[in-house]
This record gives structure tokens, C-alpha cells and sequence, in this order.
């Protein structure tokens, strides 16, 4: 059954009742996805380093998690700012204990935490990168979601239902086929996908489904600024890099979690890893602006032929 009206919800309080956690959420793809829970009704947990009284080492003080939380609540949910740093057992186990104590549910967990962009060390061979950014990737990318899902998931399997999204960059089978340089960046993207196997076979048995969610190039508050535009002038960006042409906002990630957090029939998805673009295509739901780009696609055509395709062919 396909959850088409998750797009906003239709205006409908689909996910009345509901708890979520959305990990990293005060920028970018946690955000979006915070604020589409949110406005499908949903009271949603956004942790992060970054507030209004202190700044993680991404050195982005200008998005924080109160204003998620701000920004969730007058979408229509509820929204809760809680200050985690997810390598932090004790400050995790601390949340799993408060959204117990203050809901006693938890139905969707979304991890999203990276911010390790400025670890990226780009052409150069893995013997040749600072061991300790390397390092410090692959706790971001890993370590994150194996401490959060640790504490998190007790209390989100004590209902069938339960969802787990683990985002990552490109899917499994995009991966296994490209190596994505360099070779920290590769591995802490390619884990997530063994999480979410072993994940769904050890939650299922409970009614409740894991699986990887793949968004494309998104156009978040950093890639922007990286370009030096807006979103309202994106298109410049593509003088820099053609193929930016093929980019998407936060919010088709955000819309693709809330269809899949909406269809009762989510558990088909178990252990799988899935791109947003072909969600899009499965739900009917659309980016912000009404387009539905299909960048895994679009990037597998670009190494198979070395040819940048046209654009507007996959959006």
C-alpha cells in the first residue's frame, strides 16, 4: 500500500501520537526530516552539539537545534530540542531514559549524524590522509549510529511497527560498485549498509523493520554556501559543476522518510537500501519545487558512459 498523502501529510496528522528521534538535526537532512515528522504530527527528539550557547566543530553556530525544534512545532508537531553528543554513551543513554520517561514509546529512529566534510582529505591515498581525521570519520559515521541504535532500540521494539532509518551516501549497490574516495570517507559510508542487514534480522522478530536511506546531492545550508548562492539562485551552481543540475533539497530526503515512516506495509523494505529518488517513484511524492530528480540513477549513467547525461531527463 503506498502512503501517498505523506507528502506534508496532506495536511492530516498521519503520525499523531508517534515519537521519533532524528540524530545530527540541527542542519541539513536531520532537519528537513525532523520538520516533515513534525508536520505530519509527530513529537520528534532533535539532538545535536550545536545551540544557541555553544558550536560543534562543523563551526556553524547559525543552525541549531532549538530552531529545529522551533521549527518542527510550527509545522504542526511537537518538537524537543535535547543537546546529545552521540559518542557519548552516558549522554545517550541519558535520552533513551528521558524519551521513556516523558512519551514510554518510541516509534521512528532516524540517524543522520555526519559533519565530517571537512575531514575529507580528496585525492590523496589512504596511507598519505591524517590517520586521525580518518579516524575521527569513521566514529561520526559509525560509532554514532552504533551507540545511538544501542540504548534507542529497547525502547522502539516494544511496539510492532517500529522504524530505523539509517541515511548514508549512495546505495549498496552504487557502492559496492564505485569506490568513494578517499578510503575513510569509502568505509564510513559503506558500514551503514551492514548495519541495517544485521539490524533487520535482529528487529523483526518484533514487528518492526531497518533499513538504508539514500538521498542525493542535497542542496543543504553548507552545500550552498560552498557554491556561494542560495536556494533560490541554485542554478548558478551549475556553471561550477554541471552536474549540480541534478541536486535536490533536504526536503525530498525529509518527504521520502515520512512516506516510509506513513506505509503500513514498510516492513517489504527490511534490511533493504534504498535511494530517495525511487522512493519518489514509489510513493508519488516530489521534491520542494514539484520535480522528482533521480540522482543515484543519474550518477550510475555518469560513470557507466564517463558522459554527463542531461539533467532534466532524471528530475
Amino acid at each position: 500500500m503506498k502512503a501517498q498523502k505523506s507528502q506534508s501529510a496532506g495536511g492530516e496528522k498521519v503520525l499523531a501520537g508517534k515519537v521519533a528521534l532524528v540524530t545530527g538535526a540541527s542542519r541539513g537532512a536531520a532537519r528537513a526530516v525532523a520538520v516533515e515528522l513534525g508536520r505530519a504530527g509527530a513529537t520528534v527528539y532533535a539532538t545535536g552539539r550545536t545551540t544557541r550557547g555553544t558550536v560543534s566543530e562543523t563551526g556553524r553556530p547559525t543552525e541549531t537545534i532549538e530552531q529545529t525544534a522551533e521549527l518542527v512545532t510550527a509545522a504542526g508537531g511537537e518538537g524537543i530540542a535535547a543537546v546529545v553528543d552521540h559518542l557519548q554513551a552516558d549522554q545517550v543513554q541519558a535520552l533513551a531514559e528521558r524519551i521513556d520517561r516523558e512519551q514510554g514509546r518510541l516509534d521512528i529512529l532516524v540517524n543522520t549524524i555526519w559533519g565530517a566534510e571537512h575531514l575529507v582529505e580528496r585525492g590523496k591515498k589512504m596511507w598519505e590522509c591524517d590517520l586521525d581525521k580518518g579516524r575521527r570519520m569513521l566514529q561520526l559515521g559509525i560509532e554514532t549510529y552504533y551507540v545511538t541504535s544501542h540504548y534507542a532500540l529497547p525502547l522502539l521494539i516494544r511496539r510492532p511497527g517500529g522504524l530505523v532509518v539509517e541515511l548514508t551516501d549512495g546505495t549498496e549497490e552504487f557502492n559496492r560498485s564505485h569506490y568513494r574516495a578517499p578510503f575513510a570517507f569509502d568505509l564510513a559510508k559503506f558500514a551503514p549498509f551492514r548495519m541495517t542487514w544485521a539490524l533487520a534480522e535482529e528487529v523483526k522478530e518484533y514487528g518492526c523493520t531497518a533499513l538504508g536511506l539514500a538521498p542525493g546531492w542535497m542542496r543543504t545550508e553548507a552545500m550552498l554556501d560552498a557554491f556561494g548562492i542560495t536556494e533560490e539562485n541554485w542554478r548558478d551552481g551549475c556553471t561550477v559543476d554541471s552536474t549540480f543540475a541534478i541536486s535536490e533539497t533536504p526536503v525530498f530526503t525529509a518527504r521520502a522518510v515520512t512516506a516510509l515512516a506513513t506505509d503500513p506495509d514498510v516492513a517489504r523494505y527490511n534490511g533493504q537500501s534504498l535511494s530517495v529518488g525511487t522512493l519518489a517513484k514509489e510513493y508519488g511524492f516530489t521534491d520542494a519545487d514539484g520535480s522528482a530528480p533521480d540522482s543515484v540513477r543519474y550518477f550510475q549513467d555518469f560513470m557507466r558512459t564517463g558522459q554527463a547525461p542531461k539533467a532534466d531527463d532524471y528530475r
